[in-house]
């Protein structure tokens, strides 16, 4: 299968699992206020699972020896996001604007990734570890960043969100291979977290289709020229501008391949559930998050397969 069917795929069945999450809200198989506990049910037990299961399982400090320069790579993606946020913010309606820019900076950086790279190397790669360690000080981050959008900064270090479970478990994952001890760990404890960890990126966007049903019942308005203004900036504009930083400082294609995942993917999808939390516009968040979902479909095989002509695969 080629690169361009790969990720088409991978973006085929994340929205399709937002499709089934849509119908059961519909259908009231499940209450709206059930939402909330799905989502920290994914955040909190089915994403540490998955993260911790994976490292254990997968990473080998001799098959990726440069792999502390990963979340400094991070630093510098975040970097240029920050920054491409800060220009196109202003292209948004002032009434909308804080919204617009949250999602355009809070990406999606490890389901779309590890759906698209466990398609392209399949579920035992290393490249997933590279993504998990890349990632490792994003969820702290996340929950942290998101308040100071709308202004509502908290006085003192919240440490519960910088060391969360996700950070937590892949610390104690990275200190059991590195102590060489994996083998200590019984096959039934993985086997147990490794089929919750598989409940992460389901449970997330069945509560993003719930979420969008939940808006699709109010009737609430549809804002429409800021949704194809966002998907123009946040599924095209940022990973072409990506690409042609990565044409300047030629990274290696391990390298290349996770910053340019990391500018194409849609927001994050727990957006929603924040911007409820700090009194922000959800209604308008979830139609980017929808409209960004819905143009992956085109942009992301597009700009991966416009990646590959620079970067072949092991290059």
């Amino acid at each position: 299968m080629d690169l361009v069917a790969i990720t088409f795929q991978s973006v085929v069945l994340l929205l399709g699992i937002g499709v089934f999450g849509f119908l059961i809200v519909q259908r009231k198989v499940i209450a709206e206020n059930a939402l909330g506990a799905l989502s920290n049910l994914a955040l909190d037990i089915a994403l540490p699972c998955l993260v911790f299961v994976n490292i254990v399982s997968t990473f080998s400090p001799q098959d990726i020896p440069d792999w502390w320069v990963l979340p400094l790579w991070w630093g510098v993606f975040t970097g240029i996001a920050a920054l491409l946020t800060g220009m196109f913010m202003f292209v948004s309606k002032k009434t909308t604007r804080r919204e617009f820019a949250m999602s355009l900076f809070l990406h999606n950086g490890l389901f779309f990734p590890l759906a698209i790279l466990t398609g392209m190397f399949g579920a035992s790669s290393s490249y997933l570890v590279s993504l998990f360690i890349f990632m490792i000080f994003y969820p702290a981050f996340l929950f942290n960043i998101y308040p100071f959008f709308y202004g509502k900064n908290e006085k003192g270090i919240n440490w519960k969100r910088i060391f969360n479970l996700v950070f937590v478990s892949t610390i104690l994952a990275l200190v059991i291979r590195f102590a060489d001890v994996q083998s200590y760990v019984p096959d039934i404890v993985l086997m147990i977290l490794s089929m919750l960890g598989a409940m992460a990126v389901p449970l997330l966007m069945l509560v993003i289709g719930g979420s969008l049903s939940i808006d699709f019942q109010r009737k609430g308005k549809i804002y429409s020229s800021e949704i194809v203004k966002f998907v123009v900036i946040k599924n095209l504009l940022f990973p072409v501008i990506m690409l042609g930083v990565l044409l300047v400082i030629r990274p290696s294609y391990q390298i290349g391949l996770l910053l340019m995942l990391q500018s194409a993917v849609p927001p994050v999808t727990a957006l929603p559930i924040f911007t409820k939390r700090v009194g922000g516009n959800e209604s308008i968040v979830n139609q980017f998050l929808v409209g960004s979902f819905i143009g992956s479909l085109v942009s992301i095989p597009l700009v991966i397969s416009l990646f590959s002509l620079f970067f072949p695969i092991g290059s």
